[in-house]
């Protein structure tokens, strides 16, 4: 019989969240979700739950975040996908809003839907071999799970450089960026504060081809890599994420920024570049991506702004 996806207990007033997909670090799925929020509802009013305690199971990472290549098979299918959303961003919301204490232990990988899960708890401890990321512009997505509210009100423009490029950063550079609130003391020195200058200079532009050119003729080497990673990148995505981190600042909290991601999922999870994306990265694994658009300076205006209509008010209830 296979062991369940998610382990949940109390042990001495504390509720432990146990993530048990070691062998895909974690990743998760509508199970684990399902199972996190009723564990969390069910403790919510618990006089004998004192507080929450969130562990991935395995060496490898807390979570490499959500099942994308569950999702692509769904896409493929025909299959609805809004609920997935609904249900992992409303988690989301969830811990953030929690009311209890809730401890969230940072180690290895914690990507994407690891760090929604994570990131938005009260205490956010990250092991010294602890990585962090947003990496969907790879596979044609957006930084989403509410992050970009802690990405865009990082120093400077540090958290445009993360979400741009999906770059992996260590525990000292998460605590920088807003991910987490403490790293452990044997955590190497942190990278972002060292290259300030160029990514200031670099990411403060409204346009991204703007960006992309400032980077690719700034005579700091580093800048110069980091504009390749960015080509490499599905352009639209780049143009989308540039655009929802700018709204970012004039939105009120974790909840707006929730609403806004999941507007875009709606685009972006549907569109020819996140099966692609994912084909390239996790499935055929060739890294040659075929995106819709050739190059950033292809997307137009038209086509990031109409990832983010919706008919309706989007919201997240439980």
């Amino acid at each position: 019989m296979a062991e369940p996806e998610l382990l949940t207990q109390v042990v001495e007033g504390v509720g432990v969240l146990r993530l048990n997909r070691p062998a895909a670090i974690n990743a998760l799925t509508v199970a684990m979700m399902r199972g996190m929020r009723e564990a969390l509802e069910s403790w919510r009013d618990d006089e004998g739950v004192d507080s929450v305690l969130l562990l991935g199971e395995g060496s490898r990472g807390l979570c490499a975040g959500a099942d994308v290549r569950a999702l692509r098979q769904a896409v493929l299918d025909g299959r609805d996908f809004g609920e997935f959303f609904d249900l992992e961003y409303g988690l989301d919301l969830l811990i953030k809003e929690y009311p209890k204490p809730y401890e969230a232990r940072q180690h290895g990988i914690t990507m994407g839907g690891g760090l929604g899960i994570s990131a938005h708890g009260s205490r956010r401890l990250a092991s010294a071999d602890a990585a962090f990321a947003m990496p969907e512009t790879i596979i044609g997505f957006t930084p989403d799970v509410g992050v970009t509210w802690y990405l865009a009100h990082a120093p400077g423009w540090t958290g445009m450089h993360v979400a741009l490029t999906g770059a992996t950063v260590g525990a000292r550079d998460g605590v920088l960026l807003g991910l987490a609130d403490e790293a452990d003391e044997a955590a190497p020195a942190g990278e972002l504060e060292d290259n300030r200058a160029w990514i200031d200079a670099c990411y403060c532009f409204p346009d991204p081809s703007d960006v992309i050119a400032a980077l690719e003729s700034h005579a700091d080497s580093r800048a110069r890599a980091a504009a390749a990673l960015i080509r490499a990148r599905s352009p639209l995505s780049v143009a989308v994420t540039l655009e929802a981190m700018r709204r970012v600042p004039t939105m009120t909290g974790v909840a707006d920024v929730l609403a806004q991601d999941r507007v875009l999922a709606d685009h972006m999870i549907g569109s020819p570049d996140f099966i692609e994306g994912v084909r390239a990265q996790l499935v055929d694994k060739d890294r040659t991506p075929r995106w819709s658009h050739d190059r950033i300076e292809d997307v137009t205006r038209a086509e990031v702004l109409a990832c983010f209509r919706t008919e309706e008010p989007s919201s997240l209830t439980f």
